[in-house]
């Protein structure tokens, strides 16, 4: 059976013989399923399943009837997955081929994303297997960038100690972290390309550490901020220039995903 929910999708091979409805175009929110299964049975089943967790107008009906030949209780093992794990996920398409499962989409969490995979995986038998896609929203990583508004956080010449403005800037973006849940978040140290690389690494490692350092004492959990230096090696400018060089010394913030 192939499937289409739009937050999620089920899918499989249309046979050519099977009677397959008109394509419909689904309007914002609604759910989209299509696909082939051996009766009408098998259908009303999951339709009623899907009209229970969406609601009957949000569910658009493209089911085909056709010559499929499906695994024991497939339609069980579905009707377990069309649950409530479903409505966490948005952007997102669920295949159902046979007994090969994969979702895609995106959640809020990286705790989401590993918990929906094992929750369809111990509601299927050994027989299916599933491909976790699911990917973390981008929300939490935009209102970092957003934050920081490609600003340079500043610090002394040659040093890791931070200027009362970098400070100001720190004070803006751990108010950001505080709204970032359950993530880790990677605080990453750049130099320009002058002087020795092996400097330049360490200054920006230690840069990125007195970062969480400051953080921290405005009471964002050192153990969500994990920090690496990579010195001159991923400029953004052209360190021929002062004023390209000013930009490649920077500190970025990335929510791991």
């Amino acid at each position: 059976m192939r499937a289409i929910l739009l937050p999620l999708l089920l899918a499989g091979a249309i046979p050519a013989a099977a009677q397959v409805p008109p394509p419909a175009t689904p309007k914002p929110g609604q759910v989209l399923v299509s696909g082939t299964v051996p009766d009408e049975a098998s259908k009303a089943a999951m339709l009623a399943r899907l009209r229970e967790l969406y609601g009957a107008d949000q569910v658009v009906d493209q089911i085909a009837i056709g010559r499929v030949v499906l695994p024991p209780n497939w339609v069980g093992y579905v009707q377990k997955l069309i649950g409530a794990d479903l409505k966490l996920i948005s952007k997102g398409q669920l295949r159902i081929d046979g007994n090969n499962i994969s979702v895609h989409g995106e959640v809020a969490n990286e705790a989401q994303r590993q918990q929906i995979a094992s929750d369809f995986a111990t509601s299927l038998n050994p027989t299916y297997t599933v491909n976790n896609g699911l990917r973390v929203s981008a929300a939490e990583q935009n209102l970092l960038d957003a934050t920081l508004a490609r600003r340079i956080i500043e610090f002394e010449s040659g040093k890791a100690t931070l200027t009362p403005s970098g400070q100001a800037i720190l004070d803006e973006m751990a108010a950001a972290l505080h709204k970032v849940k359950d993530k880790k978040v990677e605080v990453i140290g750049h130099t320009d390309n002058v002087g020795l690389r092996e400097s330049n690494v360490a200054l920006s490692l230690a840069r990125a550490e007195a970062v969480r350092g400051y953080l921290a004492g405005r009471g964002v959990d050192p153990a969500m901020v994990t920090v690496s230096g990579q010195g001159p090696d991923r400029p953004v400018a052209d360190n021929a220039s002062p004023d390209g060089r000013a930009r490649n010394r920077r500190i970025e913030f990335r929510v791991a995903q």
